[in-house]
């Protein structure tokens, strides 16, 4: 079979950051990664399930809700995936500092978190989602359009 183009990124020199995982037409999917992989330990379960509700939340109440694809972690639980439509780099980056700094502030209660509204509810960390948050915004607040290439 063909090799997926995330095994031909070479994870012993990858750092945190933002990447252009890849372009497929006017969709971008970029990896934003937020551990060092197989030197960090991983992000926990609850804490990536929360992130990833409010940060789909936001983005999806952004002014570019309609460019919005999907939002979602790695299974290797080093980072996420975000997906956008036709979106400019620099705003997918601002967009992605904005988002992790409104879950380092978020506080009340968590969007989705319901027995009708997830399918796993339990599994949440609203303190363990804003110290990710909170870890990723000086890495996030480096990032430029140059930097987008692995």
């Amino acid at each position: 079979m063909k090799r997926i183009a995330s095994f031909e990124v070479d994870h012993t020199v990858l750092e945190k950051g933002m990447y252009i995982s890849r372009v497929d037409g006017d969709v971008v999917t970029y990896d934003i990664r937020t551990r060092k992989p197989n030197v960090e330990e991983v992000m926990d379960n609850a804490s990536i399930h929360t992130v990833e509700h409010l940060f789909a939340t936001f983005v999806r109440n952004s002014q570019f809700t309609d460019r919005i694809i999907y939002f979602g972690p790695m299974g290797c639980r080093t980072g996420f995936y975000f997906l956008v439509r036709d979106m400019a780099h620099e705003d997918a980056i601002k967009l992605t500092r904005d988002a992790f700094a409104f879950i380092a502030s978020f506080e009340g209660e968590v969007p989705g978190v319901s027995a009708v509204e997830c399918g796993n509810y339990r599994d949440h960390s609203l303190e363990g989602a804003k110290k990710e948050a909170e870890m990723y915004l000086p890495v996030i607040n480096n990032v430029t359009v140059k930097s987008l290439e692995y």
